[in-house]
């Protein structure tokens, strides 16, 4: 990344040192999701404060993802669409959450707040590279293993058997996770140059190119 392609953001409300702050919390989440991610075994009997804080923090995100996921799927129930359309909106509507929202600040001049946005989309789609590797468990879901605690339909089993994709599954989710942790790592790398190598008295001077 070249410094002069950089500028600061046309308006923020984030101080330098909240800019700083939140970079190393956003370093420390990536390499928590490195080493305990992906989610298999939540139980946290005995396991380290670092983890029991890291498990928090995904069940904060991925029910709140859940959420968006499940509402995907509740407008095509509404708007009666094809069972194939239906099955794929929970994931486009839980990967587009995070993006438009980051792509609303980036609209406004605020660099640094489109990239955390960028950021949870890595979450996002990485947690849907999890659900994907579970596809072959089978085409139901357990009311255990579901979201809203009822029986349901695997999307990823029945996408990928409508794609003839099904025994792929496991190498399409080790795939998405790599292109999830890029972003990741992408969206840390500009928000590092942002936080520590812009100058408020370079404010509005020169544009940013991300």
């Amino acid at each position: 990344m070249d410094r002069e392609d950089f500028k600061t953001e046309q308006t923020t409300q984030m101080t330098p040192t909240v800019k700083k702050a939140l970079v190393v919390l956003f370093f420390l989440s990536f390499l928590m999701f490195i080493k305990y991610a992906p989610y298999g075994n939540t139980h946290l009997v005995g396991d380290s404060l670092g983890r029991q804080l890291f498990m928090l923090y995904l069940f904060i995100v991925n029910k709140t993802l859940g959420i968006v996921h499940e509402g995907g799927h509740g407008v095509c129930y509404l708007l009666h669409c094809p069972e194939f359309v239906a099955a794929a909106n929970g994931t486009v509507f839980q990967l587009l959450f995070p993006f438009l929202i980051g792509y609303y600040y980036k609209q406004k001049g605020q660099f640094f707040a489109y990239f955390i946005g960028l950021f949870f989309l890595g979450i996002s789609l990485h947690y849907s590279a999890w659900y994907m590797s579970t596809a072959g468990e089978g085409l139901f879901l357990p009311a255990s293993k579901s979201f809203l605690g009822v029986d349901g339909k695997h999307d990823f089993n029945y996408i990928l058997t409508q794609l003839h994709l099904l025994n792929y599954h496991k190498v399409l989710a080790g795939f998405f996770r790599v292109v999830a942790f890029c972003i990741m790592l992408y969206s840390l790398g500009h928000m590092f140059v942002l936080a520590f190598f812009t100058s408020r008295k370079n404010l509005g001077k020169r544009k940013y190119r991300p």
